[in-house]
């Protein structure tokens, strides 16, 4: 198996400039096959530490340190979807994936200069279509080998020979791994609407919301429109999904009442247009948005303020 960054690699221990192309990879697998930055980091920490953890001898016989590091960093994820199963069973609410902001908008870059912005793991990941939150909602109901089988080919572009040695299984049950997961991702219909149409939507949404215009926000949504959110139990709000455009738009407006001082910003959100709400000038709630037929079919806002570390110096360290 091979990644891009391998390109003139030989067989001594790889410099420190590899390790960084390496890691940067890693990362990007990791965020898309785990929809956590915290866990994307730990996985790829882990994937170091054994790499280290080899003798010098052992390292330099490796032919492809890339593809050892992403084997082994596959099977971590892999690992750590299983346990990730058990654990989001008793998470308080739902759950949704970890927003990410655009690198030119998060706060530590921003606040910090370019020293900051070089180690931030949010700098790291490189926006597409495979990290929207549509994609990623997805990505949550696969099971955790169809999720590796079908990031790693579908997006990666990685052979089932090599797949099937992270999971475990046959090159032809890859294959149907990431088939099945294919017809999840068609099932689920979540058509991609042009950056700047979604903008347009985005804005009238935020400008309904500051007027407290129940009216606006039900035309902007799909009567069978769905909001949910994500506290994690450590801030509070509503536990289970809204239905119903109407709905939503009251529950909006009657949030704008109860916190006076709520600013919104038009930011971008896992690559797509989205909104950020802040008060006191700290980031409470991550708001991303699908789309069909102009109109907003699903709104994904996270307030947990553990998955809020990149968009506010004021999240936890």
């Amino acid at each position: 198996m091979s990644t891009p960054s391998e390109a003139g690699h030989d067989r001594f221990e790889p410099g420190l400039s590899t390790i960084v192309d390496e890691r940067r990879q890693l990362i990007n697998l990791a965020y898309r096959l785990l929809g956590s930055l915290a866990e994307a980091e730990d996985a790829v920490q882990e994937t170091y530490t054994r790499w280290y953890a080899m003798s010098r001898q052992r390292r330099e016989a490796v032919e492809s340190p890339g593809a050892w590091l992403t084997t082994v960093a596959g099977r971590i994820c892999l690992d750590v979807l299983g346990s990730a199963r058990a654990r989001r069973e008793r998470y308080v609410g739902a759950w949704i994936p970890e927003p990410l902001p655009d690198r030119t908008e998060w706060i530590s870059g921003r606040a910090g200069g370019g020293a900051a912005a070089s180690t931030d793991p949010a700098d790291r990941i490189t926006l597409d279509e495979s990290v929207n939150m549509a994609f990623l909602v997805v990505l949550e109901s696969m099971t955790p080998a169809e999720r590796v089988a079908f990031v790693l080919h579908d997006v990666f572009r990685y052979p089932f020979a090599d797949i099937a040695r992270i999971v475990g299984r046959t090159p032809a049950a890859c294959r149907q791994l990431a088939s099945s997961a294919r017809r999840r991702v068609r099932a689920a219909h979540t058509p991609v609407v042009p950056s700047a149409g979604q903008a347009g939507v985005v804005r009238d949404f935020k400008e309904a919301w500051e007027a407290k215009d129940i009216k606006a926000l039900v035309g902007l949504l799909d009567p069978g429109a769905t909001m949910t959110a994500d506290g994690g139990g450590l801030v509070g709000t509503v536990l289970r999904p809204i239905e119903g455009g109407e709905a939503i738009a009251r529950y909006l407006v009657h949030i704008a009442d109860k916190a006076p001082g709520l600013t919104l910003l038009e930011r971008t959100v896992n690559g797509r247009p989205g909104l950020v709400a802040q008060h006191s000038g700290v980031t409470v709630t991550v708001a991303a948005f699908s789309l069909n037929g102009g109109r907003i079919t699903r709104i994904w806002a996270v307030r947990n303020p553990e998955k809020l570390r990149p968009w506010t110096e004021d999240g936890p360290g």
